[in-house]
């Protein structure tokens, strides 16, 4: 007996995982398959009637609406991404697979949660620009900030210092305590570097023990001074008592001006890399008292 497969079609549309949608040129849901309360929260009866655009995320309402004039236009799109809320308030990230039918005078879209997909390329993405341990930016987004902060300065519209941080005796604290202790402290270090700064500015981890700073839309070399002053008093207080007698290090901190000091971003962070080993040099000549920046 031949298998009648027009009368299996509604039943497989609602196994499908993904959802079903029918929308017509008024963007009135017409249709839905079951897998739209996984989706969204809402049962198909709910849905059907109402404007998809309802639900969209309003910040992406825009190339939503873009998308929907090219497939109404006889363009499939198979690969577009948009935000939707769901009936609880948060949001899901889904991928479209759609097209216009003639036929029916309708567009039917295909609708994959990809929510999981997408927090998994965010982390990736974070994880490829910055330091694993701190969350501080990584050399290579550093570079570009960097470089982007240059080319914004030869217009002479905002000018730029790199402050170059390396702690002093920094690897005691791994001997003594361990390198577990050693990186709670680096992040503790990157905290209170933040906190010194303005969100326009960048802290990075670009080595071991070894930060950079990039402070954009300095005045003077008197304000790059106070702000180094600020680093090293916040570096002098001590450890919480939860990290167990653990001194805080000291640090040295070199600094390079643009354009004084360099107009290019390896001649800056040479500049800087090499002040900070003057100071280093310093300290170790003045002994343990010896400020971090001369």
């Amino acid at each position: 007996m031949p298998v009648d497969l027009e009368a299996l079609y509604p039943r497989l549309i609602h196994l499908m995982l993904d959802t079903v949608f029918v929308v017509d040129a008024n963007n009135q849901i017409v249709f839905v398959s079951d897998a739209c309360e996984a989706l969204l929260g809402y049962r198909a009866a709910e849905l059907t009637a109402t404007a998809i655009t309802d639900y969209m995320h309003p910040d992406d309402l825009a190339i939503t609406r873009a998308s929907i004039g090219r497939v109404m236009n006889g363009q499939s799109h198979v690969d577009f991404r948009n935000r939707f809320i769901r009936k609880d308030g948060t949001v899901v990230h889904i991928l479209w697979a759609a097209l216009w039918s003639e036929q029916v005078n309708a567009r039917i879209g295909v609708a994959r949660d990809v929510t999981a997909l997408r927090k998994a390329e965010e982390a990736l993405h974070f994880l490829a620009h910055h330091d694993p341990l701190t969350g501080l930016t990584n050399r290579l987004l550093f570079t570009d900030r960097l470089s982007a902060a240059l080319r914004v300065a030869r217009r002479g519209t905002c000018s730029v210092a790199l402050l170059f941080l390396d702690l002093n005796d920094f690897k005691g604290i791994n001997d003594v305590h361990g390198h577990a202790a050693g990186d709670r402290v680096l992040c503790a270090i990157a905290r209170r570097i933040e906190g010194c700064v303005r969100e326009t500015d960048t802290v990075a981890r670009i080595g071991g023990d070894e930060f950079v700073v990039l402070l954009t839309g300095i005045q003077s070399r008197e304000a790059v001074s106070t702000k180094v002053q600020q680093i090293l008093s916040i570096m002098d207080e001590p450890l919480d008592a939860e990290f167990h007698r653990v001194d805080m290090p000291s640090c040295s901190i070199g600094v390079a001006c643009y354009p004084e000091d360099g107009e290019d971003a390896d001649t800056l962070l040479s500049h800087a890399d090499s002040d900070m080993y003057r100071i280093k040099r310093l300290r170790s000549a003045g002994g343990r008292n010896a400020r971090g920046h001369a």
